[in-house]
């Protein structure tokens, strides 16, 4: 029984997964078809440089390399370094999301809703910024940067933050050289707008301190690390000004991904403990993240 509904498990997790790809697929079609490529703005990472790749063979060479073409093919080299350094599924379920994306933006038809570059780069920015979100929230990679930013992370520790802007910073300044300056700063706020939404969307890499004063600190320490895998630091001897009962203050750092889970270990198993949870919190040190 037990092993039959693991099988069940992965094969809804697998559904899941698909699905989402699909609706990220649609997104970032939406993205480009509506509003990037009518208004002439260029998007970030490998998606930019597709759609960069594409104008320039537009207008240098005597055939055009498509957007979604060119989308999966300078995604095939991360395919091969993800599938050696990363892992086989992740590496499936990153071509399966990148290629429902480069068949999407082909098979949906443009639709020209304004040529306005200030809307469509901001439009573009927030639809393509919550797929992405959204891909990263359920577990699925949207191929592109994510994978080089994984890899160097599994090696030296260190995120590829600059790498990130200095690329980011030749889209937006090829949109300048191409289109013409304006259109490399509407690319930028593009860039921001998409920025934002993923964050917003994509809760898991958003930390918080959280600080629980209990007088049942066991059953809450084993009940959060059921729930969750977080360190916790006791605080003995606290005493509560009102009463003078003996308290124990507990301190973890969360994401806000695991909100809902707090919250269902602390009703689980002290109701009645006074929490505080503050946010935009600053790491040093090791935090344990799980991988895509």
């Amino acid at each position: 029984m037990d092993k039959q509904f693991k099988k069940i498990a992965k094969r809804h997790q697998y559904s899941t997964l698909a699905g989402t790809a699909f609706i990220y697929a649609i997104l970032v079609s939406i993205a480009m078809n509506f509003f990037w490529t009518p208004g002439k703005i260029y998007a970030s990472g490998i998606t930019g440089f597709a759609q960069l790749v594409s104008t320039l063979s537009g207008r240098y060479l005597s055939f055009n390399l498509s957007t979604a073409l060119m989308l999966f093919v300078l995604n095939v080299p991360l395919f091969f370094l993800a599938w050696r350094q990363i892992g086989h599924r992740f590496t499936l379920f990153t071509i399966l999301s990148v290629g429902l994306a480069s068949i999407m933006i082909k098979v949906l038809h443009p639709m020209t809703l304004t040529t306005d570059p200030i809307i469509c780069a901001i439009f573009g920015g927030a639809v393509n910024g919550y797929g992405t979100g959204l891909a990263l929230k359920n577990g699925l990679s949207t191929g592109g940067l994510d994978i080089l930013g994984m890899v160097f992370r599994k090696r030296t520790g260190k995120s590829i933050g600059t790498i990130n802007i200095v690329f980011n910073a030749m889209i937006v300044c090829a949109a300048g050289f191409i289109y013409g300056w304006p259109f490399a700063f509407y690319s930028a706020i593009g860039l921001i707008v998409n920025a934002k939404i993923m964050d917003m969307t994509y809760t898991r890499q958003q930390k918080m301190q959280v600080m629980i004063v209990t007088d049942r600190p066991k059953s809450v320490i084993d009940s959060v690390q059921n729930h969750m895998r977080r360190g916790i630091t006791i605080v003995h001897g606290a005493e509560g000004a009102y009463n003078h009962n003996q308290k124990t203050i507990l301190f973890t750092i969360i994401s806000r991904y695991e909100m809902s889970d707090l919250e269902m270990a602390m009703k689980e198993s002290d109701p009645k403990a006074f929490v505080s949870i503050s946010g935009s919190v600053t790491i040093l040190g090791h935090f344990y993240e799980p991988s895509l």
